[in-house]
């Protein structure tokens, strides 16, 4: 069995989920492909999961690949491949998708998913990402394509929409949900035996239901509980708790993220709103600085090891090709196109779903309507999506415009002619990291 780690400079995100291969009994004996277009990254993480590698019996055959010119060799024959490239990087790419919105009075906390940042990382990405279902066509047809560079819903959607090669979009978020939710409301002994079901979009998924071990729904509770501790203190997740009193529903992913995925949140000219709400304006670029400096830290301590220890992470991706491999069923939350898996959602959607895995592959599996304000909190996103894509594919640069005026933090703070002038600048800044729009 072979797995290709495409963009195995992501150090941290190639540890986890090469190390949790090594860690399965039917994986570990595998090929590892490793491969990046940065020699530093690439060879820092060869030496860690050779680390890996050694403090798990040796067994599996790890090798790199530097270039586009031996990206298809990386490829050949693959079974799996794990993708988790950043096109453009921290710097310069991420720096201009923050600092030139900002020129315009248009703050993000994140702007990896949706937005305007989100739609620029989205654009320079899909044209890699059509290269690499070319040589995936030409050298491993077969292969299951595992996702996890955001924003996840564009670049998966548009992989399964406008190329042949078997994708699913994976994320962290939809493991830890309702974990997070009840440890903060003190309801850890809820945890055991809990059933949940979760759906939507990635990064707004819906904790539909959650209930105990004897059945009983939680919701009742949370909703108390989640409205008592947002009145009372300041903490890390009042917007999703926000949700859960405005919407009746918990959120996958993080309240840093949600705050820019609406209009409600992040308004300049209320910054007593982004106060009381606790959000974290230009996080991810201090986020980028921390994690190189920890990362660099970190290196250079376990660089000189001759073997590494690893603990299994709670990544999807081991699993999905542990229950492939081996036949034996398991459950994911992935990014499906919406094949009449969620009913008032378009069937053009990526949407996050529960799926079942065996040696079959990966099984979407149907949920239903969701409730009304769910489903309209997912469209408004689902929008930006499609006309990325749309703009990704034509190469009309109107519809670049008409996706960031569609997006709903954007179009709260800007008007329609200032998010032209935005788009206009910022497509010029990303220079030759964009193609050529008309």
């Amino acid at each position: 069995m072979k797995i290709a780690f495409m963009g195995a400079g992501s150090t941290i995100f190639a540890r986890n989920v090469l190390g949790d291969c090594m860690c399965a009994e039917a994986l570990r004996a595998c090929e590892i492909a490793l491969y990046d277009i940065d020699a530093k990254r690439l060879h820092e993480s060869e030496t860690i999961l050779q680390g890996i590698n050694r403090g798990q019996g040796g067994k599996s055959r790890i090798s790199a690949y530097l270039g586009i010119e031996n990206r298809r060799e990386a490829l050949r024959g693959a079974d799996f491949v794990v993708n988790a490239i950043q096109v453009g990087g921290y710097d310069p790419c991420t720096i201009t998708d923050f600092e030139i919105p900002k020129k315009y009075g248009l703050r993000q906390t994140i702007a990896d998913t949706t937005g305007i940042g989100g739609i620029m990382r989205a654009l320079r990405t899909i044209p890699v990402l059509e290269s690499f279902s070319r040589d995936i066509e030409a050298v491993c047809p077969d292969a299951w394509f595992l996702n996890y560079t955001n924003p996840m819903a564009m670049l998966t959607g548009y992989l399964q929409r406008y190329t042949g090669v078997k994708t699913i979009g994976l994320c962290h978020s939809v493991q830890v949900c309702s974990e997070t939710l009840l440890k903060s409301l003190d309801m850890e002994d809820k945890l055991p035996g809990r059933k949940e079901r979760i759906a939507g979009i990635n990064h707004m998924g819906w904790l539909l239901e959650i209930r105990d071990r004897e059945g009983a729904d939680l919701y009742p509770e949370i909703r108390r509980r989640a409205a008592a501790k947002n009145a009372a203190e300041t903490h890390d997740d009042m917007v999703r708790f926000d949700y859960i009193d405005k919407f009746g529903y918990y959120c996958t992913e993080s309240s840093e993220h949600n705050a820019e995925y609406n209009p409600f949140y992040i308004k300049r000219n209320y910054p007593e709103r982004i106060e009381r709400f606790n959000i974290p304006l230009d996080e991810y670029p201090r986020r980028c600085v921390a994690q190189i400096e920890s990362w660099e830290a970190e290196y250079a301590a376990l660089s000189s090891e001759g073997a590494l220890e690893h603990e299994r992470s709670h990544e999807y991706a081991s699993r999905i090709m542990e229950s492939i491999v081996t036949g034996e069923p398991g459950q994911v939350g992935g990014n499906m196109l919406n094949t009449g898996l969620i009913d008032n959602l378009p069937a053009e959607a990526c949407v996050e779903v529960p799926c079942l895995v065996n040696g079959s592959g990966i099984m979407p599996c149907h949920v239903g309507r969701l409730p009304v304000q769910l489903a309209a909190m997912n469209m408004i996103n689902i929008n930006v999506h499609l006309l990325t894509i749309e703009a990704a594919v034509t190469r009309k640069r109107e519809h670049i415009y008409h996706a960031a005026m569609l997006d709903p933090h954007t179009a709260a703070e800007l008007s329609p002619d200032e998010i032209v002038a935005m788009t206009d600048e910022l497509i010029a800044a990303h220079g030759d990291w964009l193609p050529k729009y008309k």
